[in-house]
Parts: C-alpha cells; structure tokens; sequence
C-alpha cells in the first residue's frame, strides 16, 4: 500500500508542534501500526532526518505504552485492541492517516507522540494498595470465600492497563473509568475493604488535583477502551465515595 502520513512533530513539551506530511509506499496489510512506523523512521534515519519519537513496549497489548490517537480514535478504528495490536489491513491503499499523542491537560506531550501519563502512577499511588499481609504467611487460597461473581468482577477491572485510552476519548479528559478500575479491583474483594473508605477519597482526590476532567456520561470511555472496561465501576466508586464521605 501507498499511504500519506499526517503526523504531530513536537521537539519538546516547552516547543510548538505542528503536523508534518509523510508519504510511505511499499506498506504490507499483515505489518502493525507500529510496524509501519518502524519502516518510516528507518527511511528517515537513512534520509538523515530525525525519526518520530513515539511510545512503544511489550507490542503485545498488555503495557498501554503504545497510546496514539489515530484517524480521531484512541489506538484507531478497531475495538478491544491497542495500537501495536491494530494491523494494517485496517486502511486502503492511498488512505491519509492522522497520527497525533492522546490529548489531555493532564497527559502533556514529552516529544511528538509521547506523553507523560505519571498522572496515573499518582492516582494509584494514592490508595492503590492493601495492607492486608499477603506474604511471608502462606494461607489456602479458598480461605477466605468469595463468591465467583465478585472475583470476576475484580479481575475484570483489574485488566485496565492504564494506556489512557478513556481519557483521550473522553470530551472532558476524565479518568473517571481508569481511577475506577483501580479502586474496583480492591474494593470487590475482602482483603481491600480494609482501606476501602480511604482509598476511594484518596484516589478521587488525587484525580481531581491531576486536572481531569469530570465524567460525560456518554460512554465514549468505555467504548475506546482496549480492554473493554464497563462503565459499572465508575457507578460502582460514586457509591463508595458516596459512602465514604457519608462516615464524615
């Protein structure tokens, strides 16, 4: 495939950046995004132009690293996957493809298409833990019931991985699913209602101070979302917020 490339160039968070035009050929449909992009800044480091910084990891859609808005959509036109895991079979031949970083006061851009998403790692670092001893004292694992709906509920929100995908989708940059998640996959369980009121203030707090946005109600979150996030957590934290800040 032939393919023209609009893609945001930014030096530095502190620069102006702009979109720049790149034209691609000889693109394969089986290569992934990041595939692709591999094969660009390889022509431009052999051109001698400097190659587009853009996030990447694991490549397999477990880090959340490879956050890209795509054609206006968060990791692009698939559902469910991330952007290292969409293919390019995805575009035609002579397609224009809009590459740009997720876009959010709390998210700024490092360099072209890297953000700093560390307004997460604080979120979690807020109440993201339990106190409970789970090492050192090995017990049964069924030694502590809990009924199946309830652990699958807590491993489902437990898959969030954080890549911001809800935030970029979001018309108010909220992280009202992702904060979600997290206080979810604690709280469903009884070794996380030790803390469960102070963590679910804490974390929203910590939200708040970040510089998102507040929730939409209109489900673009959980729609974008690679992992398939349910809404049902953020109804799920505003009931224990609700009863959090009931206790004074």
């Amino acid at each position: 495939m032939n393919l023209h490339l609009k893609i945001w160039r930014q030096q530095n968070a502190n620069s102006k950046g702009k979109m720049v035009d790149y034209p691609i050929s000889g693109v394969e449909s089986d290569m992934s995004f990041l595939e692709m992009l591999d094969v660009l800044n390889e022509s431009l480091i052999n051109k001698g132009e400097e190659p587009i910084a853009f996030d990447h990891d694991c490549r397999e859609g477990i880090c959340g690293t490879c956050s890209l808005m795509i054609n206006g959509e968060p990791h692009g036109p698939d559902r469910l996957i991330t952007a290292c895991q969409l293919h390019m079979r995805k575009f035609k031949d002579g397609d224009t493809i809009v590459i740009e970083p997720f876009r959010a006061k709390a998210f700024p851009v490092i360099k072209d298409l890297i953000i700093d998403r560390t307004a997460f790692d604080r979120i979690q670092q807020a109440g993201g833990y339990i106190s409970v001893n789970t090492s050192g004292n090995t017990v049964d694992a069924n030694a502590i019931p809990i009924e199946k709906h309830k652990a699958d509920e807590a491993m489902d929100a437990a898959t969030c991985i954080g890549c911001g995908a809800c935030v970029a989708a979001c018309k108010n940059a909220s992280a009202m699913l992702f904060t979600s998640a997290k206080v979810s996959q604690f709280s469903l369980l009884p070794q996380g209602r030790v803390e469960a009121t102070e963590r679910v203030q804490n974390m929203v707090r910590q939200m708040d101070l970040e510089g998102f946005g507040n929730c939409t109600n209109t489900g673009a979150c959980e729609v974008e979302c690679p992992k398939g996030i349910s809404l049902e957590n953020i109804a799920r934290m505003n009931r224990e917020y609700l009863m959090a800040t009931s206790k004074g």
